[in-house]
């Protein structure tokens, strides 16, 4: 009998697993779960797009056609498999199985592993393999393999008695447009871990004197709202997006996604955000990790998650890290976060601000405290230089070549000893890292579309209109003192802080909602 021909899936290489012990195979009959990403209909270029489409428009031209759904159906359940799922814009397949189908049709062994940090979770190394007739039609899968993939981007501040800022002040030192709230917009949060308690958010917004947002908990791949009661936890991250948000736009609904921690759960929890109806006017994502700890095809198939939305009006709003232009990496290089590193979505640095609310600002630096974290920030390894940076003076990679993505895009205050006043697990604490930042423009977008009446998608593209080295650009403050470590605040775009914070005022003009 003829085996049946099989292809190497591109960008599906995981390398073997450091640090960790190896228990022995995957029970065979145990319950392997997987997401398959399918091609478009059509190659989708987002600055060709006149107006953001409709979630049916949006699929019948760019999401999965009904054919290759079809296929894939057949062959997998064909395989023992089962299909528990489809979403044909998002080009989205869930599957099901016992693993030794899972391992068969993938051409893959999956083994049990137990990492000191990270707990006992399934594993793969090497390449993915699909079947012959799928070669063309599945660009990723994502699952099988459960390592951890990314970190929570916040930094509790380390000393009991530090004051911080509450989230509405430091709107007001950037100057978010007075009489708006949010109110009509939907926030959407990506969250990999933890939980909140609806009575810290009672508590938490009675005591700012803020109206209490109204927040909804969603699953995805069967997580949950799980509060630890550690704020030292992905709590601390969860209350600190919820509550920034909140407290920035209180008027906006927040519909908060939390998914399982693997390149699996965050794609299925970002396309689920993005392709819901009514979209968001934001997606806000604190949590990453280095680009080369991702396979290819999980970069790929995120940006082109973050891509759709774009093209439905969304803006993704990304933290860009919290350790500096290494992205604490330990190999002597440097390296920027990943999902900020994508062209897609607007990467957030972080800034020390300084300043006496409602209105004066005395000083603001690039984040920077010894030993206690640094903006994230640099040039990607993985992406090219996007058209609307190609004037903005972004520097060639550190490793020679061509010039790539440079990250961060804008920034706004993350240093924890100038942090956020939030409420996790009954505790009053303060809070920073570019986690914040994320939230911060996420609030503030959804404050500028009440007044535009839409979403703005790429907004970098008008961000950077006119852009040139070392010119600053309207809309934004110049940041120009301080450093992440191998680059330095300038005039104009830089490594640390982008463009700049946010001057609310005027930046609510060029997006065309402000007045004069």
């Amino acid at each position: 009998m003829t085996e049946p021909q099989r292809f190497s899936l591109s960008g599906s290489h995981r390398p073997e697993l450091s640090g960790v012990e190896v228990l022995g195979p995957v029970d065979p009959d145990a319950t392997i779960t997987a997401t398959l990403v399918l091609r478009r209909r059509a190659e989708l270029d987002v600055t060709s797009l006149e107006a953001p489409l409709s979630a049916g428009d949006f699929a019948d031209q760019y999401g999965a056609s009904t054919d290759d759904l079809d296929l894939v159906r057949t062959v997998l359940t064909d395989a023992g498999l089962t299909v528990t799922g489809t979403h044909a814009g998002s080009r989205r397949v869930s599957v099901r199985g016992p693993s030794r189908a899972m391992a068969a049709i993938f051409g893959t062994e999956l083994n049990r592993v137990r990492g000191e940090q990270s707990g006992e979770f399934a594993a793969r190394t090497g390449e993915l393999q699909v079947p012959g007739e799928l070669s063309d039609v599945v660009v990723a899968v994502l699952g099988l393999d459960e390592r951890p993939q990314t970190r929570a981007q916040f930094r509790l501040h380390a000393e009991a008695d530090a004051k911080g800022y509450r989230p509405d002040e430091v709107g007001a030192l950037y100057g978010f447009p007075a009489g708006t709230d949010g109110s009509g917009q939907t926030v959407a949060i990506i969250e990999l871990g933890g939980g909140y308690r609806p009575e810290d958010l009672k508590n938490y917004f009675a005591g700012l004197k803020i109206p209490e947002p109204k927040v909804t908990a969603a699953e995805v791949d069967g997580a949950k709202n799980a509060p630890t009661g550690d704020p030292n936890s992905a709590d601390g991250e969860v209350a600190l997006d919820i509550e920034v948000v909140g407290a920035l736009a209180p008027g906006a609904a927040q519909i908060v996604y939390f998914a399982p921690n693997t390149d699996q759960g965050f794609l299925d929890a970002v396309s689920t955000a993005v392709h819901a109806s009514p979209a968001p006017v934001a997606v806000s994502i604190s949590w990453g990790q280095s680009e080369d700890q991702w396979t290819e095809q999980a970069r790929t198939a995120m940006d082109q998650a973050f891509a759709d939305a774009v093209a439905l009006g969304v803006t993704v709003c990304t933290a860009s890290g919290d350790n500096g232009s290494t992205d604490g990496q330990n190999d002597g290089a440097q390296h920027v976060d990943f999902p900020a590193s994508s062209p897609h979505a607007l990467a957030c640095g972080g800034t020390r601000l300084e300043g006496t609310p409602p209105s004066t600002v005395t000083a603001e630096t690039v984040w920077n405290t010894s030993g206690g974290g640094s903006t994230g920030g640099g040039v990607s390894d993985a992406f090219g230089l996007p058209d609307f940076q190609k004037a903005a003076g972004v520097p060639a990679r550190a490793g020679g070549g061509a010039a790539g993505r440079g990250v961060p895009d804008v920034a706004g205050n993350a240093d924890p000893a100038t942090g956020y006043q939030v409420l996790v697990a009954g505790q009053q604490t303060v809070v920073g890292g570019t986690s914040a930042v994320a939230p911060l423009w996420a609030a503030l977008l959804s404050r500028f579309a009440q007044q535009a009446g839409h979403g703005f998608g790429l907004v970098h593209t008008k961000l950077y209109t006119g852009a040139g080295a070392g010119k600053p650009q309207p809309g934004l403050r110049d940041i120009t003192e301080g450093g992440n470590g191998a680059y330095s605040a300038a005039a104009g775009w830089d490594a640390c802080t982008g463009l700049g914070v946010p001057d609310g005022a005027a930046l609510s003009r060029i997006l065309g909602g402000g007045q004069d």
